[in-house]
């Protein structure tokens, strides 16, 4: 508004620079309204003794990581495991390329690691993450 370039929205043609003022008023004012009950309730949970921020007073010792990690893959291998019988399935049945196997997967349903759709690079990270399991895996891949 200040430049005083003279513009239409496509959403609102109707709009003019009086309309816009008001309507930047108010965003504005929100925005302040939004900021001072923010900063209200972070200053009330200070108060309360809640700890404000990432530090919780435990520092991770390597040990800990290390089991963190562990216990991560634990959970990967497990779900390769779950996995590869219908990768399997779908390769006997004729789907060859990764793409094609990710498609199956999708028509049965079955969601990738982190719940979203399976792409041919997932597919290849799963029969390449199995393959020193399941030597038979690698061949039908290959």
């Amino acid at each position: 508004m200040e430049s005083g370039v003279e513009f239409e929205a496509v959403d609102f043609p109707q709009a003019n620079r009086l309309t816009i003022h008001i309507m930047a008023a108010i965003a504005e004012h929100e925005a302040k309204m939004i900021s001072d009950r923010t900063k209200a309730a972070l200053a009330a949970a200070k108060r309360r003794g809640v700890q404000l921020g990432g530090y919780r007073g435990y520092q991770p010792t390597a040990k800990d990581r290390a089991a963190g990690r562990a216990a991560t893959q634990e959970r990967v291998q497990k779900w390769i495991a779950d996995i590869m019988p219908t990768i399997k399935e779908l390769q006997a049945a004729g789907f060859e390329s990764l793409r094609a196997i990710a498609a199956g997967l999708e028509q049965r349903g079955i969601p990738a690691a982190r719940g979203g759709k399976w792409s041919a690079v997932q597919v290849a990270r799963v029969l390449e993450a199995a393959s020193p399991f399941d030597a038979s895996v690698s061949a039908a891949a290959a």
